[in-house]
């Protein structure tokens, strides 16, 4: 029987596209870049603000990344105030995880957003108090997908790995939990493919919250087989 599901932050509890893209383009004009489309910023997000600030001023021409030292200095400031900008969780979260907290499954955060960052946006959507843990990346904390997060936030609970669903929409989420020894939800309504969830061996791919109710209430009886519908 599972008893906590740990759900990934941007593209998968929340639509927070809108604010990474906000703050890293007035980041890249500040620094004499091309700001980039919206929408590209879902294959540019998911592996840690360093991550994302190499993959934009490669994008806008910063080959040898010269301008990295700036341009992360000035996109950590805007972020940090501007985290929550038009962000909102995706429709039916909230009810999905009231119903399985109800039931009594410990939920938790784990993201690759700066640790203070993380809690910010996470309680200004969700309220504060309402995850048992949120987990941001840290020093002490290496970025997924390293399990270590999975497994930290596990051992908090005083659970076993394989007592734990992990739910993600990327490459990076699946690695994460497939490392940590948890059985692994790809999420479609997020940033990634279906098909990005499949070639990184989900577990299981689900395309509304709703079903994450419905995986709850029938854990017993999921097979490890792909639900490719």
């Amino acid at each position: 029987m599972y008893k906590a599901c740990i759900f990934d932050l941007d593209g998968t509890l929340a639509d927070t596209l809108v604010s990474i893209a906000y703050s890293a383009n007035r980041a890249l004009e500040a620094v004499g870049l091309k700001e980039q489309p919206t929408q590209r910023y879902r294959y540019f997000a998911g592996d840690g603000a360093d991550e994302l600030v190499r993959r934009c001023l490669k994008a806008s021409g910063d080959e040898q990344l010269e301008k990295y030292p700036q341009m992360k200095k000035i996109y950590t400031e805007f972020f940090k105030k501007d985290c929550l900008y038009q962000v909102k969780p995706f429709d039916g979260m909230m009810e999905a995880l009231k119903e399985v907290k109800q039931r009594g499954i410990k939920i938790a955060v784990l993201s690759n957003k700066p640790h203070e960052n993380a809690i910010k946006v996470v309680e200004g959507i969700f309220g504060k108090g309402f995850f048992d843990h949120i987990q941001g990346q840290q020093e002490n904390i290496p970025r997924k997908p390293s399990p270590v997060g999975a497994l930290h936030t596990a051992d908090i609970f005083g659970i076993k790995p394989e007592e734990c669903l992990y739910f993600g929409d990327t490459n990076t989420d699946m690695q994460t939990g497939k490392s940590a020894g948890m059985k692994t939800v790809g999420v479609t309504w997020g940033f990634r493919t279906r098909e990005e969830l499949k070639e990184n061996h989900a577990d299981l791919i689900i395309d509304h919250p709703a079903e994450i109710v419905e995986l709850i209430k029938g854990e017993t009886k999921k097979d490890d087989s792909v639900d490719c519908k």
